[in-house]
């Protein structure tokens, strides 16, 4: 029997957890089936799932088949829980990918399948809803091969067609001489193939009638491959969270060798207790098994994305927030709003709390509305803090549109470092990438992994606002060492002053751009309604595809716009619509800040003053270390400029 893990994901309301529901139904897991509306779906157990009829955290499964062990993760299908999502996505076998056929492919579909592809999961798709007149298979799967991929089948629930087969070998010139000479494709080569992404496989049919799982649940068993592991233990952690006793759970799923009770892992940490969980219920297993997910209590400095033993490195997520929120403690106290606040950071760290002693003031960083809501339901059944949040800024970036190298310089007294970096451009979305191209005989290898470390150690500030520094590629070009005084500390502080001290050259010559996050949006109005709609979104410096009106006299109109701008359009488009009218909108990433003078006019922001991200060096003469300032930095360095200026010029071009 094959074990394996899959995720259910979607977009809100497509039917994400009533398939789950169906095929833990199918399998005989469930005895009766349960109903997101009616608060008794076996999946959304919490409290505020089932006030609200949508999935908020991911939760666990599992179910059996004569040939199959599958784990089912469900996971939230709302755009601000999308982090959680995320961290789900990186320890999946497969993906089965709901998609409402009435609604269509919707914005955070298409995010989803980004997701996916990022974290290389093959996909199963499973259009649910097909029993609401006016749907239509040809026009469902048309619509997927144009939104997500021209790879995606239709699957027949028992054998598959001629018509199927040749859709897949279309695409390779080995693959379509096998079909021809066959007349078909061999279980093994559909299996790779759909393990490979090269294939997505399409189901058809009603979570709620339990209409087509049963074929999914055949394809499922049919054409999946189990996962060969390593005899070594590793894991990867994908959620925290805290049980109805107050017990801190680490969720892992093991990627290699086994996990067994009273083993000693991370920071000599022992495994007290194994949990298999079951929705709400678990057992206590003496050991866990390579491919398994298990729950961890008692476990500290755990977070998601962590990988364990021989996978002991980190899966950062793509999906960030970009709206800033201040609490307001309402009468309560604020250490005991901090308290709570980092206790529900540590089960969702993209919240980011932010504390400042100074202003007596606590800030959050969210996705959206909604994410807000439950949070401010949460404080107040688990920590009884019935607080309020005062309207958010956004969360900007910096970045870079010119190449320059940094110098940075530490050289207190019996201390030496010297750090040289090039700083260039990257692709939008790309982070901040870190290399070397350094000799080792300039610097050796320690200090150079020290330097590439220390980039990553910490969020670098960009010069315009304080925000992070993303798209940009750092590669280390030189340096100098001193066999005598240089420490690892010494290459820390040399490595931040650099990235500083060439941000500071480049904002001399407007080398500094700001970035703020745009939405994609999708804004269905009546028909007499779309000049108003169009009006505004140019008003907000969005950008739109020609709207699509349906035979009701119902537009639709999609495009991009900044957050800064379509926040709380929601609101004006209910009044102008009189209730009438959607917007939904997800994040599309960032983009050059529409109005950087006047961001940067409202935030003022002295990046010499920011002592703990100084772009200033420290020399040594006469037996002592003295401050030199940035701009002096170049004609004071002990090792020559790699790149001349018209080196840096070429870079440019």
């Amino acid at each position: 029997m094959k074990s394996l893990v899959a995720g259910v994901i979607a977009h809100v309301d497509a039917g994400k957890t009533t398939l789950s529901e169906a095929l833990l139904y199918r399998t005989g897991m469930l005895q009766q089936l349960g109903r997101v509306d009616n608060g008794d779906a076996f999946l959304d157990p919490d409290d505020l799932e089932k006030q609200r009829g949508i999935t908020i955290f991911s939760h666990q499964a599992s179910f059996k088949t004569p040939t199959l062990a599958m784990t089912l993760l469900d996971t939230p299908g709302h755009v601000d829980f999308a982090s959680q999502t995320e961290q789900v996505l990186s320890v999946l076998d497969y993906a089965i990918l709901v998609v409402s056929a009435t609604d269509g492919i919707q914005g955070y579909t298409r995010t989803l399948w980004r997701l996916l592809a990022r974290y290389h999961v093959p996909v199963f798709i499973f259009v649910n809803k097909m029993d609401i007149a006016g749907t239509a298979t040809e026009q469902v799967l048309a619509q997927l091969q144009a939104s997500l991929s021209d790879q995606c089948v239709a699957f027949d629930a028992g054998e598959l067609s001629a018509e199927t087969y040749e859709a897949m070998a279309l695409q390779d010139d080995d693959l379509l001489d096998d079909f021809l000479t066959n007349g078909k494709l061999a279980d093994t080569t559909v299996q790779r193939l759909i393990q490979q992404r090269a294939v997505f496989p399409c189901y058809f049919g009603s979570a709620l009638k339990v209409a087509g799982v049963d074929g999914l649940i055949a394809g499922l068993e049919r054409w999946t491959i189990e996962p060969t592991y390593p005899t070594e233990f590793g894991a990867r952690v994908f959620k925290i969270s805290t049980a109805a006793s107050g017990e801190r759970l680490t969720w892992l799923r093991l990627t290699g060798g086994q996990l067994v009770n009273k083993a000693v892992i991370l920071n000599e940490q022992k495994v007290n207790q194994i949990r298999v969980y079951n929705g709400e219920k678990f057992k206590i297993c003496p050991e866990s098994h390579a491919g398994d997910v298990c729950a961890i209590p008692g476990l500290t400095d755990t977070y998601p994305g962590q990988g364990l033993g021989a996978l002991a490195d980190e899966k950062k997520p793509v999906m960030q927030p970009v709206l800033t929120y201040r609490l307001d403690p309402n009468g309560h106290d604020l250490q005991a709003c901090l308290a709570a606040m980092r206790q529900l950071e540590d089960e969702d760290p993209q919240l980011k709390v932010t504390w400042s002693s100074q202003l007596q003031e606590l800030r959050v960083q969210i996705m959206g509305t909604i994410q807000l809501e439950v949070l401010t339901q949460l404080l107040a059944e688990r920590f009884q803090l019935a607080v309020k949040f005062i309207e958010g800024s956004i969360l900007y970036q910096e970045t870079v549109t010119q190449a320059i190298e940094g110098v940075g310089h530490f050289e207190p007294l019996r201390h030496y470092s010297e750090v040289h970096l090039l700083l260039q451009p990257a692709p939008r979305g790309s982070g901040l990438t870190v290399e070397t191209d350094c000799s080792l005989e300039v610097l050796g290898k320690n200090w150079q992994h020290q330097v590439l470390s220390n980039l990553q150690a910490k969020t670098q500030l960009g010069v315009l606002t304080g925000s992070p520094l993303t798209d940009v590629k750092i590669t280390l070009v030189g340096g100098r060492a001193s066999n005598v005084h240089s420490v690892g500390g010494d290459f820390r502080e040399a490595t931040w002053r650099a990235v500083r001290q060439g941000l500071m050259m480049l904002k001399q010559v407007n080398g500094c751009q700001l970035l703020e996050p745009w939405y994609q949006f999708r804004l269905i109005v009546g028909q007499d309604q779309m000049g108003r709609a169009m009006t505004d979104v140019q008003r907000m410096h969005g950008q739109f595809e020609p709207p699509v009106t349906d035979a009701a006299g119902v537009t639709t109109l999609t495009g991009t716009a900044p957050v800064s701008e379509m926040q709380g359009y929601a609101q004006v488009v209910r009044a102008y619509t009189h209730g009438q009218g959607q917007l939904a909108v997800v994040i599309d990433g960032y983009r050059p800040c529409h109005d950087q003078p006047a961001v940067l006019a409202a935030q003022p922001y002295d990046p010499v003053s920011d002592l703990e991200n100084t772009p200033d060096s420290v020399f040594c003469a006469h037996g002592a270390g003295y401050p030199v300032p940035w701009d002096q930095v170049p004609s004071m360095a002990h090792f020559p400029y790699v790149y001349s200026a018209s080196q840096l010029e070429s870079l440019n071009s």
